[in-house]
């Protein structure tokens, strides 16, 4: 029996020696080139590549996606006039992977030349951060001198971009909406997020997902400031979040024409784990991370006495430095409380603005799950509209990957939806914040390529310099027009005039008295309902009279009867 056990064993030995001698007689290139195979098979499902897919389709791309309510005006009126939304979407095909357009996007992305002129803005609570600025005259190349004083009256329409998660206005995808808009004859300002584009933080306050504080006063800000021109709104990613998240917040009471909201991440508790589902993932994950800790790293002074700086350092997640930093300035409970009260899904159905939101299925870094495709086809001012491909804010196309599909798909509805009569205007009036604007008039501060350049006050040394002036003329008119509503009347033509010595009431132009109202009413709330009362105290003692002379034969009748 243990004969015939130790020559089953001397067999298996031998068959599998003649098996290795097998092996041995197949040459080395033959290996070389299985395992090329091998890692070329791994690498393309690891990197999600979709080159055959796309060849298989012979490179026409995938169709967009459009989800919207059937009785949407902004649909019908807008977004089913725009030419991108309706196609389809082919990816750069040496770029055909979420992974790598990312990739590309964070460490080259190509983008065009740009130099903004920068402004800072100081917030009520101390905090400072920048406003960078790109005139469309600064592309067009036919800058003039700009005043004050008619910049009030300028209809230029402004757009206003929210940069994502440690991004600022030296972004690369930033620059390429940038100087897109601005080409098309628009004006540009990147409302920086506190302590980025290489400003300090000033006071204890931080941004973070759900901050939209800042986005707030900078909107109401330029509103007063620009009052007669339209304001469009881009956030990205994170910028995203607080976008949909303000406008839910505020609903129609936002000087805000349009809006666009772009690879928003929805939900942040499902962003959060599904950031750490997967291997591929976790390299997002890790990258975000060393971003925040290099934030922190630059305002180590105000996180070492707010939050845990010993956890800042230690943190290998996103979720780890939320814990150690985010939650704690910000004053939440946890991490889940933060990212369930700051996430933007559960504002959706509030958004009463024209807003169109872009996301890709790819999406490497905000998962297509926290989509809220329901809470986006019952609202009927939101158009979703979802790519197939596209990493996160990348969207290359062409064969050169030039420009971004987003970027286009942006000034395409944006210029459309300005075209139309569906652009919104505010119901309310906007809160008073003071006669003075939070925006520092001094002079601009160059920046090129993320870099500040030397401030100059000679306004001949350079035409991105605008001198400052000591007081704002549209402050000064403001208050002037406030002190003198009392006694001015509307510029009615020909409302009285007099005739053979007779005084004859012809009938007012009524659009010229309907706009004298709304410019009143558009006045400080509390200086309308102040003339108001001085009007009725006024005319109380005339109309005793006048009724005291009407009712004083009837008062003094039964007398005479008796």
């Amino acid at each position: 029996m243990a004969d015939t056990f130790s020559d089953s064993i001397d067999a298996s030995a031998h068959a599998f020696k003649l098996i290795l001698q097998g092996f041995a007689l197949i040459p080395i290139i033959h290996y070389e080139i299985a395992f090329v195979c091998f890692l070329i098979v791994f690498i393309y499902n690891f990197l999600e590549f979709h080159f055959f897919h796309d060849v298989l389709t012979l490179f026409r791309g995938s169709p967009v996606s459009l989800t919207y309510n059937s009785a949407s005006e902004i649909y019908h009126g807008v977004a089913s006039k725009c030419r991108l939304l309706h196609g389809r979407y082919m990816a750069t095909p040496w770029l055909s992977s979420p992974h790598i357009q990312t990739t590309f996007l964070n460490f080259h992305g190509r983008p065009p030349a740009v130099n903004y002129r920068r402004k800072l803005f100081h917030a009520s609570d101390g905090g400072t951060f920048a406003l960078d600025w790109l005139k469309s005259s600064d592309v067009l190349g036919d800058s003039t001198c700009e005043e004050s004083a008619a910049l009030r009256h300028d209809k230029t329409p402004i757009l206003i971009v929210i940069p994502g998660l440690t991004s600022d206005s030296s972004s690369a995808y930033i620059k390429h909406l940038a100087y897109s808009t601005a080409e098309r004859g628009w004006d540009v300002v990147v409302c920086n997020h506190r302590g980025l584009g290489g400003i300090s933080v000033t006071s204890d306050c931080f941004y973070n997902a759900g901050w939209t504080k800042d986005t707030r006063d900078v909107i109401n800000d330029l509103h007063r400031e620009y009052p007669n021109a339209p304001l469009f709104v881009v956030g990205t990613s994170i910028g995203a979040n607080i976008l949909v998240k303000y406008l839910g917040e505020d609903g129609e009471d936002v000087p805000i024409a349009g809006a666009v909201a772009i690879c928003s991440p929805w939900d942040l508790l499902i962003g959060s784990k599904f950031i750490c589902r997967r291997t591929v993932q976790k390299f997002y994950d890790r990258a975000l991370t060393v971003g925040l800790q290099e934030y922190a790293q630059l305002h180590q002074t105000l996180y070492s006495r707010l939050a845990d700086w010993d956890g800042i350092v230690k943190s290998r997640s996103i979720r780890d430095f939320d814990n150690y930093a985010t939650r704690l300035v910000g004053k939440f409970e946890s991490v889940d409380a933060y990212y369930r009260h700051c996430s933007s899904a559960q504002y959706v159905t509030k958004v009463a603005i024209p807003l169109l939101c872009i996301s890709a299925l790819d999406d490497p870094v905000c998962t297509w799950e926290a989509i809220p495709w329901d809470e986006c086809r019952a609202n009927k001012n939101i158009v979703l509209a979802v790519t197939r491909h596209g990493g996160h804010l990348a969207f290359f196309e062409g064969l050169t990957a030039s420009t971004l599909w987003w970027v286009r798909a942006v000034n395409e509805f944006f210029g459309v939806l300005h075209c139309s009569p569906f652009m919104h205007t505010q119901k309310k009036n906007p809160p008073h914040i003071g006669p003075e604007s939070s925006v520092d008039q001094g002079p601009y501060v160059n920046v090129s390529n993320g870099m500040v350049a030397a401030i100059t006050k000679d306004p001949s040394s350079s035409t991105d310099n605008v001198k400052l002036n000591d007081q704002d003329p549209f402050e000064r008119q403001k208050v002037n027009d406030e002190s003198d509503a009392a006694v001015r009347v509307p510029d009615a033509k020909n409302i009285v005039s007099r005739s053979s010595g007779q005084t004859s009431v012809k009938v007012a132009d009524l659009n010229s008295i309907k706009k004298w109202l709304e410019q009143l009413f558009q006045q400080n709330k509390r200086s309308t309902w102040m003339l108001t009362y001085i009007a009725v105290i006024s005319t109380l003692p005339f109309m005793g009279a006048t009724l005291y002379m009407l009712f004083r034969k009837k008062l003094k009748q039964p007398k005479s009867l008796k």
